[in-house]
């Protein structure tokens, strides 16, 4: 096999034991899987799980990214498809707290994952994701004179750390108004930060 080939077979063997892994910790929880069972699913042995990745946790770590950056698309798509700064905006907002209905990126992204890796490695791992985004959207309605000037970055800690309690509640609740239930009261915060 050429080193070509051994790349490919080593990147295909590492998707293969994060989208298994995905599944199991989505239906189960993380600490109801074992090491195991993701092994048996992938189809590898444990010495191929442990070629690419220290343990459970650095997996998990793998598979909370991959989740991430899958909601930040979504976020992002959402706000693409509008042409107004303002729209984009709220459109992105919108679609994360729906993003995050979704039972399977709520167990990894909002109930496993700050419980897995501790609050400061979770929220590092947020502000690449999606928290960079915010800013990006923030400092660009700022610019624009559609949000008054202020300091980006505690505006940006707020709204995300009010959008992530938001999805935390949504993901407890089994109201299936819920998420217009906390749309409206978000959407009027969004709305305050609006110049007149």
């Amino acid at each position: 096999m050429t080193n070509g080939g051994r790349a490919q077979q080593k990147e295909q063997t590492r998707r293969t034991l994060i989208r298994e892994a995905r599944r199991l910790f989505a239906t189960l929880g993380y600490g109801a899987v074992g090491l195991s069972e993701i092994v048996g699913a992938a189809g590898v042995t444990k010495g191929a799980l442990y070629h690419h990745f220290d343990g459970k946790a650095a997996l998990f770590r793998a598979v909370l990214e991959e989740v991430q950056q899958q909601v930040a698309r979504t976020v992002a798509a959402a706000g693409d498809a509008r042409d107004d700064p303002w729209e984009q905006f709220t459109a992105g907002c919108r679609a994360f707290l729906t993003a995050a209905t979704d039972p399977d990126v709520q167990r990894i992204m909002l109930v496993d994952g700050p419980a897995v890796l501790g609050w400061n490695e979770w929220r590092a791992l947020d502000e690449a994701a999606s928290a960079r985004h915010l800013a990006e959207a923030l400092t660009t309605l700022i610019e624009e004179g559609v949000i008054a000037r202020q300091p980006v970055e505690p505006l940006t800690r707020l709204l995300s750390g009010a959008m992530n309690e938001a999805a935390l509640w949504l993901a407890g609740s089994e109201d299936p108004g819920a998420l217009a239930g906390v749309w409206a009261p978000l959407s009027q915060m969004l709305e305050a930060l609006r110049v007149r």
